[in-house]
């Protein structure tokens, strides 16, 4: 597939470029700042552009089959982010210009601002607090595709990250809402690794799964 990737020079962007060209995927990578992509392949193209731009970013849509955004933005004490809302705006705006209308996005466990109350005493307390700005407009990111209907997306909803490839064949958990729980219905394992959530948002490009839903992941 001709996958068109937003967020490639991040922690998890540079896993799916890996496993995308593995995979035999020709890759866009559109980046803000080309230099930082150290990796060359005949399947490979980088571009610069601005992605709060429909318009710049169009031309990069144009003849893909799907959009794919690792993007991340920091947390702010002080102010709301809105780096997932303006970007993800423009690029809904620019996948109609292109006629292309299928986009996998990831976002994070716990973006709904309640769904964190079962979590442990460090994370509902401590962790949370500490990125809400984030989740916060994760969640808003969210609701605009809910209201997206002419658009295929999916929202894969990791847990904690870590920066470790795939591992191998290891089994998904999956499920529709803010966090994956387990026999209890207590969140179930916290971490994840990056390879692991690129290999999750690949395998939806072989099937329709999830299709105009969000979906919580983690591995067993």
């Amino acid at each position: 597939m001709k996958i068109a990737l937003l967020g490639a020079t991040g922690q998890t962007g540079q896993y799916l470029v890996k496993q995308a060209l593995e995979q035999g995927h020709t890759v866009t990578a559109i980046v803000r700042n080309p230099e930082k992509l150290a990796v060359h392949h005949d399947n490979l193209k980088v571009v610069k552009a601005d992605i709060f731009s429909a318009n710049s970013l169009k031309t990069h849509f144009k003849d893909q089959d799907v959009v794919m955004s690792c993007l991340g933005f920091p947390a702010s004490l002080f102010s709301g982010v809105t780096g997932y809302t303006m970007s993800m705006a423009a690029v809904i705006g620019a996948m109609r210009e292109a006629q292309v209308n299928r986009v996998i996005t990831m976002t994070s466990w716990y973006t709904e601002p309640n769904s964190g109350a079962q979590s442990s005493y460090l994370i509902r307390f401590l962790l949370l607090p500490m990125i809400r700005s984030v989740l916060n407009n994760m969640y808003e990111m969210e609701s605009f595709l809910q209201k997206t209907q002419d658009i295929n997306w999916t929202v894969v909803r990791p847990p904690g990250l870590k920066n470790l490839p795939a591992t191998g064949e290891s089994e998904f958990l999956t499920h529709e809402g803010y966090f994956v729980p387990d026999s209890r219905g207590q969140p179930a394992r916290s971490a994840v690794g990056r390879g692991d959530v690129a290999r999750f948002m690949l395998s939806l490009l072989n099937n329709n799964a999830w299709v105009k839903q969000g979906v919580a992941i983690t591995t067993k």
